[in-house]
């Protein structure tokens, strides 16, 4: 759809909604190079204020919730932790993850972003009397009324326990490529329990729309093989396999895994796509798949 194929009324209102993302975008200074003026980048500051507000959050979950690149989000988070505003502790329920906490100087630093935000926020209403105040919180929740309940949230789901959800969903997967070499129920779930193996699903509202699994691979060091991919027909456009893909690259680096292997043959064509964009490369069969005609592999960092 172009401009010009537009209902008059419709394009008006999506020049008003422009305008006035320009307007407060400037007037609460998200352009500037560092927020508030202060030490940190806008991405940063959300960063730690996420960390504070839900102590031992995982990076996939920080991911999910604020809904960025995995790569970008690592460097970020790299970057946070050089400088001692952020450490890795081990989870109370999972050898695996390493939710991220604030360190007493994180901690300091949340402080005084929330004051200096809050000295922001203040003199921006100042001028505002008790009714128009509160005209403005109320027009601010609509806006996010309206807008949340037109557009389902995509969740990324690390499942502890197969469930009907996944099995359906893999089922659906074994139909749509017509997969030969199945996994029963109690092999999909010893796969769960394997260390640096998981199986995620993505949810639109309750519905289930999406699968990714990830498997060690006994015979190589340090790598683990991406398996199972599959998003629904009708969720497809929505960046749901990206956000599987992002949840199990940065699950693979909180375990020390440098590279995911992958099979896949010749006319999956759009998949294939989609793993070179990603940065997966071909190379030499490395298992004895046979449906699989095309192995490919990523390599995610050498883990320090």
């Amino acid at each position: 759809m172009n401009a010009r194929s537009m209902q008059p009324q419709l394009a008006q209102q999506i020049a008003a909604i422009r305008e006035f993302n320009r307007f407060y975008t400037a007037r609460l200074g998200l352009l500037r190079r560092r927020h508030l003026d202060g030490e940190f980048a806008l991405t940063e500051a959300r960063i730690l204020y996420e960390v504070s507000a839900q102590p031992k959050l995982t990076a996939s979950a920080l991911q999910e919730t604020l809904e960025l690149d995995a790569g970008y989000l690592s460097r970020l988070l790299s970057g946070l932790i050089r400088r001692k505003l952020i450490r890795r502790v081990t989870s109370d329920t999972d050898a695996r993850e390493k939710p991220l906490v604030l360190t007493a100087t994180g901690q300091k630093a949340v402080q005084r972003l929330n004051q200096q935000s809050m000295l922001h926020i203040h003199a921006m209403l100042a001028h505002l009397n008790t009714a128009d105040r509160e005209a403005l919180v109320t027009s601010l929740t609509d806006v996010r009324r309206l807008l949340e309940g037109h557009a389902q949230p995509l969740r990324i789901v690390r499942l502890a326990k197969v469930d009907d959800d996944a099995l359906a969903i893999i089922h659906e997967y074994y139909e749509a490529v017509h997969v030969v070499q199945r996994d029963k129920p109690g092999s999909i779930q010893q796969l769960i329990d394997t260390p640096a193996s998981g199986l995620w699903l993505a949810y639109l509202g309750d519905d289930v729309v999406g699968c990714v699994a990830l498997r060690k691979l006994a015979a190589m060091p340090r790598a683990s093989e991406c398996k199972r991919l599959y998003v629904k027909p009708a969720a497809r456009g929505r960046h749901v396999a990206d956000r599987l893909l992002d949840a199990q690259e940065t699950f693979a680096r909180s375990q020390d895994i440098e590279w995911i292997y992958l099979d896949s043959y010749d006319d999956l064509k759009a998949a294939i796509a989609l793993y070179e964009r990603r940065g997966y490369a071909r190379c030499e069969r490395y298992n004895d798949n046979p449906q699989a005609t095309l192995f490919m592999r990523k390599y995610l960092g050498k883990q320090g």
